[in-house]
């Protein structure tokens, strides 16, 4: 089951890109742009594909180093349509120009995505020869080329970005979010790396809640407890804020997805087929926004929104994919879940496996059991599946990035002590 998931996924990776210049789709919609995350998410899956017997080790090597030369070579610089600025990159690109589009930001998040895929392709391509030699080149030179400390603009925290029109974003990276990972590449830095103050700004908004008796440092949307996580293996090693109390960020993510669970079982609001095997709350797609009445109660539905449990927003719309990424940390819930999602028809086998979201609650005609389903896949749902079934099965990407040294001097710097970064 899992092998087949993990293959119906990873296939998103070959066929939804620019061969030219191996930018991904953001979602598999006509006219869409590609996503930089998806792009570092689909880094990381080929090592994946050979390993797997999905991808010959020969066109791994052939995709990565197009997409490490399109970025050395496209247009860095403070341009309305350049690619990128700083090191940073421009959170969609054109497929095929490679340029900005939709005057959006410089992601800082992004960008780390997109790195960390770098990474992983400096650390799993190791023979010696002119291609995968090329490819730890230009991986480490765009790692090094990231300003990290001009995207804190004279602050401690890290900005969500920067646009040529405006400047920087009015937001910054605090509280337990995505940018775990942002923070512990900055910080790894030997050219421009984040300033010591910064990781403590970063946790100084931190929220421990207890909730369903279980303590555990929140975040809504279940994603969050699971990006950093696809790369970074947080088992048994922990900063000051985890060793005071006595846990770390794995079992965190663990106690985050015991929670989605119990909620989904408690289901307060009512919404259909949400049980202790049918759940999965998270920032996805959905069929709003528009309010219905459903049952003589009015609901309203969401488009693209951070759903979380058990706080909200929660309109009935569940990820598969979500269940999926939380694999390592509660398998014993996890996979009875799948089963599940299994026997419920959410896959098209050969079609990039599960679509991002459904929801039963929403009425559709012609009438369908589960109600609505998303007609899109996205690539920042296709790859923390890859990884994450990997990470289960072999542990395959955390020891990669363990090799890494400058993610283990983020680490270090981030105060991070024990587990292997004592080996």
């Amino acid at each position: 089951m899992l092998i087949s998931l993990q293959q119906d996924s990873f296939a998103y990776f070959v066929h939804k890109i620019n061969p030219a210049n191996g930018l991904v789709l953001d979602k598999s919609h006509s006219d869409w742009p590609a996503s930089i995350a998806a792009v570092g998410l689909a880094l990381a899956a080929y090592p994946v594909g050979v390993e797997r017997g999905f991808m010959t080790r020969e066109e791994a090597v052939k995709r990565t180093l197009i997409v490490l030369k399109f970025f050395a070579n496209a247009p860095h610089g403070p341009e309305r349509d350049a690619t990128g600025y700083k090191g940073f990159y421009y959170h969609f690109l054109d497929m095929n120009t490679g340029k900005r589009v939709w005057n959006c930001e410089l992601s800082s998040v992004d960008t780390a995505f997109l790195i960390a895929g770098m990474l992983i392709a400096r650390a799993y391509y190791k023979h010696e020869t002119e291609e995968e030699g090329e490819i730890r080149k230009l991986a480490d030179e765009l790692y090094r080329r990231v300003d990290w400390q001009w995207m804190q603009k004279g602050e401690a925290a890290v900005s969500h970005g920067w646009t040529p029109e405006k400047g920087f974003l009015p937001y910054q990276w605090t509280g337990y979010d995505e940018a775990l990972i942002l923070y512990l590449l900055g910080l790894g830095s030997p050219t421009h790396p984040l300033s010591d103050e910064s990781y403590a700004a970063w946790t100084s908004t931190y929220k421990w809640k207890k909730i369903y008796d279980i303590e555990f440092l929140y975040a809504g949307p279940l994603f969050i407890h699971q990006l950093s996580h696809a790369w970074i293996d947080f088992r048994g090693i922990r900063d000051s804020f985890m060793r005071e109390r006595g846990s770390d960020y794995f079992e965190n993510s663990r106690c985050a997805t015991l929670v989605q669970q119990r909620y989904a079982a408690r289901n307060p609001l009512e919404f259909k087929h949400y049980n202790e095997y049918c759940w999965g709350i998270t920032s996805s797609d959905g069929p709003g926004p528009v309010a219905r009445q459903v049952d003589g109660i009015l609901r309203v539905f969401y488009d693209y929104i951070g759903r979380g449990a058990p706080y909200g927003p929660d309109d009935g719309t569940l990820a598969p994919w979500a269940v999926v990424a939380s694999l390592p940390f509660a398998p014993d819930i996890v996979l009875p879940t799948i089963e599940n999602y299994e026997r419920m028809n959410l896959r098209e086998a050969q079609k990039y496996g599960y679509k991002a979201t459904f929801n039963p609650t929403f009425p559709v005609e012609p009438y369908h059991e589960f109600g609505w389903v998303s007609p899109y896949h996205f690539g920042l749902n296709q790859g923390p599946i890859v990884m994450m079934i990997e990470n289960y099965r072999s542990g395959l990407l955390w020891s990669l990035m363990r090799q890494c040294p400058y993610l283990v001097t983020g680490l270090r710097r981030a105060g991070f002590r024990g587990g292997w970064l004592e080996g």
